[in-house]
């Protein structure tokens, strides 16, 4: 899209700048623009559900500085036009002290003109759940603020694990969009670096079913005898490909990046190898970003678990779909989690008043900050990206636990 379209977005939704905001003067409001709504519907719902379990902990407290803190949300069902039009409309008419918590490569990429668009409000994107790398360089780096490590490193992991025990033919399954072409240079990089390059490719659409039928694709990776697939995409369409894999008795490590919705992807496994009575979930490899949230050992992921139980925080009822069963606890809603656990350390370094011209100064100078999961966060002038810790998991027993080893992977 052309900044020309976003600006005329913004200039149509301007208007709503006269209509009164919907929360109390005194919160601390920040924008969400998610997918909560279609068949990437878990993603929005848990990174929201993890960070108000947060929040709700903060607000109960006191808040930060005596406010409280509240998550103005908009479904954009994982749809760049919808991510545009909320997010004018969190500036305009919400006015948001901060964005937070987007999710999506293919929409956070198209709202980026946006906050230089609204540079002379100093609004700041925090913690989006994508690592692809439009915002991690110029000219909007300044703009944004990371957690979680890049899909160049998650997919440079990958590829160099794979290499390391002999599995140099790979392939590439991928999302044919920003988020998925991206993930796909990751991978090239990284063989490059080897001397390898991809041995073949296939693409699906973005919105695309568990229903859906992926044979096609399976057919074409299939020929090109490749002995490792890295897939880029979201849980429902990488599920459909793993299960159609599986039913052409194709047992070929299948590797996915942290965005897929780990947990979401698993359970759609599961219903299948249920009523199929067959296992589907063997040879996946999943990077993370965070840690397990099944290790009690770190100090944040005992609070993360406290907090859901206590809490088990549910989205607005007009974002919520019939159907969707939230998990218990995911990796998404635990980066949710960290990523609010995070935001209010943050807002607690800054002095009365809270002042959004004022964070960045405040956040850049953040170093070596302890979340409690063994890895400290670090932010600096031109360092906006405060983990690069990437961790690697495999199905055993119903769950993703870490990799101990790669060797039971070695052709």
């Amino acid at each position: 899209m052309s900044i020309n379209r976003i600006v005329a977005c913004a200039g149509v939704l301007g208007a709503l700048a006269l209509l009164p905001a919907r929360a109390p003067a005194d919160d601390l409001v920040i924008g969400m623009s998610a997918a909560f709504k279609g068949p990437s519907r878990a993603l929005g719902t848990e990174l929201y559900r993890g960070a108000m379990a947060y929040f709700e902990h903060v607000n109960r407290d006191g808040g930060v500085h005596g406010r409280q803190i509240v998550i103005k949300t908009y479904d954009d069902n994982y749809n760049p036009l919808p991510c545009i039009d909320n997010t004018v409309r969190l500036i305009e008419r919400d006015k948001v002290f901060l964005l937070f918590g987007y999710v999506g490569t293919p929409t956070v990429t198209r709202t980026l003109p946006l906050l230089k668009r609204y540079e002379n409000r100093s609004m700041l994107l925090f913690f989006p759940y994508t690592g692809a790398e439009p915002h991690r360089q110029p000219p909007y780096d300044d703009k944004v603020f990371n957690l979680r490590a890049s899909y160049r490193q998650e997919t440079a992991g990958l590829v160099d694990n794979f290499v390391k025990i002999g599995r140099k033919k790979i392939a590439v399954f991928y999302q044919i969009d920003a988020y998925g072409r991206s993930g796909w240079d990751g991978v090239r990089r990284a063989l490059e670096r080897h001397g390898l390059q991809i041995v073949g490719e296939a693409t699906y659409r973005r919105g695309t079913t568990y229903k859906d039928n992926l044979r096609a694709q399976v057919e074409i990776l299939r020929k090109t005898d490749c002995d490792a697939i890295i897939s880029i995409g979201a849980y429902a369409a990488c599920a459909a490909f793993i299960r159609d894999a599986r039913d052409e008795g194709w047992e070929v490590p299948i590797a996915n990046v942290s965005f897929v919705g780990s947990d979401s992807l698993l359970e759609l496994l599961m219903q299948s190898a249920k009523a199929n009575q067959k296992d589907y979930t063997k040879n996946i490899i999943n990077s993370q970003v965070v840690p397990s949230y099944h290790d009690t050992t770190l100090p944040a992921v005992r609070q993360y678990r406290e907090l859901m139980d206590r809490y088990n925080p549910q989205p607005p009822a007009d974002l919520r779909e019939e159907g969707y069963r939230p998990l218990p606890y995911s990796f998404l809603s635990l980066e949710g989690f960290l990523d609010a656990k995070l935001l209010v350390e943050l807002l607690r370094r800054m002095e009365p008043p809270l002042e959004s011209g004022r964070i960045k100064k405040v956040v850049e100078s953040c170093d070596q900050l302890d979340l409690g999961i063994g890895v400290p966060v670090t932010f600096g002038p031109g360092k906006h990206q405060g983990s690069d810790h990437v961790y690697y998991t495999s199905v055993s027993e119903g769950r993703f636990v870490p990799v101990t080893s790669w060797e039971k992977w070695r052709p």
